[in-house]
């Protein structure tokens, strides 16, 4: 974990109340897709964990949805404000583990990190599979930035107004994969967890304090003791949770 203060240099809508914010600053302490980063918020207590989508050199690139005060807040702060971040937070993905045709399952805001990941599995030979679902077609991003990478993707809605009409795990049933990553809500983990074929990894999304570890509030059961979501997690094997 690094304390910075980066400059803000893209804060801009791309979907229904979904933002993309663009940072430059030393984010050398991002070394694995599916970490996070803890902005302070001005007016908020606590600070607000967003995963990281991307980094290239000092660039850092996050994607947020609007849903409170504290992102309400972050979707009006202006090019070149200064934010005072804890970077490099959290585990992130086992890149390793992915195999040939690892697949990126992802729900609304559990997009984001996957994207730094696909990008990721590619450098390593892997050939990745995007299956990301939505809502509506107003809510949906980054189909074409998946695609662009080179990732064979799939969209679905659960309106049917844009891509497949269904969730992630409509699209599943018909793909071949070697091992699965996924982000999003626990409602589609519990879901995904009865349609996958093979071994993989979930990123949780919980309410965090401290976001290091310090206060214990984000912990969860495993097979092998509590774990901080914040710290041994976010992302957690799939073999290792209690449902």
């Amino acid at each position: 974990m690094e304390r910075i203060f980066p400059v803000i240099t893209e804060n801009e809508k791309i979907a229904e109340n979904v933002y993309r914010m663009r940072l430059r600053g030393d984010f050398s302490s991002v070394t694995a897709p599916g970490q996070f980063v803890n902005f302070a918020v001005d007016g908020c207590y606590l600070r607000r964990p967003i995963s990281v989508c991307d980094v290239e050199g000092n660039v850092l690139t996050v994607i947020y949805k609007v849903v409170g005060k504290g992102t309400e807040i972050m979707s009006k702060m202006p090019v070149g404000k200064k934010i005072d971040t804890l970077s490099g937070l959290g585990n992130g993905y086992d890149v390793a583990a992915g195999g040939d045709r690892p697949l990126l399952i992802g729900g609304g805001v559990g997009v984001p990190p996957l994207y730094k990941l696909c990008k990721d599995l590619i450098k390593r030979g892997a050939r990745p599979i995007a299956a990301l679902g939505f809502n509506t077609a107003k809510e949906a991003f980054y189909e074409e930035e998946f695609k662009a990478l080179g990732a064979e993707t799939y969209l679905a809605t659960a309106d049917g107004s844009r891509g497949a009409k269904g969730f992630v795990t409509d699209v599943m049933k018909n793909l071949s994969y070697t091992y699965f990553y996924a982000c999003g809500p626990e409602a589609m983990f519990r879901a995904v967890e009865k349609t996958v074929k093979t071994d993989g990894e979930y990123s949780f999304e919980e309410r965090m304090g401290c976001g290091f570890g310090a206060c214990m509030g984000c912990s969860c059961m495993t097979k092998y003791g509590a774990k901080r979501i914040c710290k041994e997690g976010p992302v957690l094997k799939r073999g290792e949770i209690i449902w």
